[in-house]
């Protein structure tokens, strides 16, 4: 059994411990706070320009054509060039997080092939390097402090590299809120258009969308050319929001987890010191009540 002095070093430890672990929880949950009033801002800028997409690309003219919009299925799986964009954390501790993340990312990279990852966030970065997987670009300060010009300058390198035809498809790995606290990792398409929105070459009128008078002016091209680049970086702005909300709220239930772990722990080691310290005493006792009986006994 561990000695009095041993019990209570590892009292103090989990102690100093748990110090961190609610100054942690602490600062999650503010920096949550400030993310979901981020994404409440957000959406109803997000949705009205998926709506507006849709609408568009629903009332092109029939037979249109415009590279951002080409669903290029002359390519087979084998030779489409992939850009792959993965959201991660710069840090742990913050439970299934980045490993749910990371897996679904590394089951989709395809071994000896095409596919060009850009990643966000340190724990990415690291998790690839160590295993050797070659890293196009490594986005730096991006996932703590999401903001939309940053946003912004990803989506332009991206359509960039897509118009000069190095990549085929754009496809984007975070982590979406499904509710409070609930969380799981999600594969969007941004590049081709017509995928990303889930909207298949189908006449007008579909998809839940009647038929109106639309004009696009000066052209089409010009609407397309200027409303793509706004959608890929609203929603990969609305990614990096959404992800690091998710962050904090995964650090936020570990961080508790790991309190309430200590917690219980501290009481085991309390009832353990102060099984030690009655031992101590008792073992004492005896010993002060033997000495008083055999000092008695020379006496006598």
């Amino acid at each position: 059994m561990p000695s009095k002095r041993e019990v209570r070093d590892r009292m103090n430890g989990i102690s100093d411990t748990m110090k961190i672990t609610k100054a942690m929880y602490l600062i999650s949950s503010t920096k949550l706070r400030k993310a979901r009033r981020e994404l409440t801002e957000t959406e109803p800028y997000f949705y009205a320009l998926e709506q507006m997409i849709r609408r568009i690309i629903v009332h092109l003219p029939e037979g249109y054509h415009h590279p951002l919009l080409d669903l290029r299925e002359d390519l087979s799986e084998e030779s489409t060039r992939r850009a792959i964009l993965c959201v991660t954390a710069d840090k742990g501790l913050a439970g299934a997080y980045n490993h749910n993340l990371l897996k679904m990312a590394e089951e989709r990279i395809r071994p000896d092939s095409n596919d060009i990852l850009y990643i966000m966030g340190e724990m990415g970065r690291s998790y690839f390097e160590h295993r050797n997987i070659r890293i196009e670009d490594n986005f730096r300060y991006v996932v703590q402090d999401p903001n939309l010009s940053r946003a912004r300058v990803i989506a332009n390198l991206l359509l960039e590299r897509y118009r000069r035809g190095e990549i085929d498809e754009v496809i984007i790995l975070y982590t979406r809120m499904s509710g409070s606290m609930e969380m799981e990792p999600e594969v969007r398409q941004l590049l081709p258009l017509n995928y990303a929105v889930n909207i298949p070459a189908v006449p007008k009128g579909l998809q839940g969308i009647a038929p109106e008078e639309f004009l696009m002016l000066p052209t089409p091209d010009a609407v397309v050319e200027n409303i793509v680049p706004n959608y890929m970086a609203g929603f990969i702005y609305s990614a990096l929001v959404e992800s690091f909300c998710a962050e904090q709220s995964s650090r936020m239930m570990a961080m508790d987890s790991a309190n309430k772990s200590a917690e219980k722990l501290l009481q085991e080691l309390k009832t353990q010191y102060n099984r030690a310290r009655q031992e101590q005493i008792t073992q004492e006792i005896t010993e002060v009540a033997a000495g008083a009986k055999a000092r008695a006994s020379r006496k006598d």
